[in-house]
């Protein structure tokens, strides 16, 4: 099996926790477009849900796929968010926002009482930090607060590249939201929860991609088969 078919796999465990009637959180990137398919095949045979997509690429997924939407405005209490990560640390901390959809995501996960985060064994990590850690940014003073991010970063911990995520285009890459994104090299972080708390001070800074406290189940699949740890 390759990483492809470990991801199906877990997403289809995840699948088995929807129950009727659920408001569902839908995540964004290539595992959570597995469980959006596995999800509308139960929808299709007549599995009564909603969600709410965390961005414009897993909405049009979810519409080809007839699960019916909402927005957050309506339905502002979910009952379980289904996403994938980059990576999962110790106490189910996460890694997220390789994709874009960080903001979106974390709003999502906080609105819902339970998140279960789907992947394959490899992003399983002893140590957050390998994979850069996105940091949202407004378009307005980006150099300025890249600066302020890699300060912030080095009263912390050892700092890293600083790099402004670009598009195909070579021009910066825009998300759902209309903002940039840096991506922070930092090879490991020694103290997720400190770094967050830090991270969400500094002007400019609309979101990063640490999730700490919000998914309390991740479900892992790989050669051994699919194992489920819970926070």
């Amino acid at each position: 099996m390759n990483a492809d078919a470990f991801k199906r796999a877990a997403a289809a465990r995840a699948v088995d926790f929807v129950r009727p009637g659920m408001r569902l959180g839908l995540g964004t990137g290539s595992t959570a477009r597995l469980f959006v398919e596995l999800l509308g095949e139960r929808v299709r045979n007549g599995l009564d849900i909603v969600a709410v997509p965390t961005s414009d690429a897993t909405e049009a997924d979810a519409r080809r796929c007839g699960i019916r939407l909402t927005r957050l405005a309506e339905t502002p209490e979910l009952d379980l968010t289904v996403d994938g990560a980059d990576e999962i640390g110790p106490g189910l901390a996460l890694i997220k926002g390789g994709g874009g959809a960080l903001l979106r995501e974390k709003i999502v996960a906080g609105a819902s009482a339970r998140m279960i985060v789907i992947a394959d064994e490899s992003k399983w990590v002893a140590h957050l930090g390998r994979f850069p850690l996105p940091v949202e940014v407004a378009p307005f003073g980006a150099e300025a607060t890249r600066r302020a991010v890699a300060k912030t970063v080095a009263r912390i911990q050892a700092p890293g590249e600083m790099r402004l995520r670009t598009g195909q285009d070579g021009h910066a890459f825009v998300t759902d939201g209309g903002h940039w994104i840096i991506d922070a090299q930092l090879g490991r972080i020694d103290d997720p929860r400190m770094m967050a708390h830090a991270l969400a001070d500094v002007p400019g800074v609309m979101e990063h991609g640490l999730f700490i406290d919000l998914a309390h189940m991740a479900i892992l699949a790989g050669p051994d088969g699919v194992r489920i740890v819970e926070r």
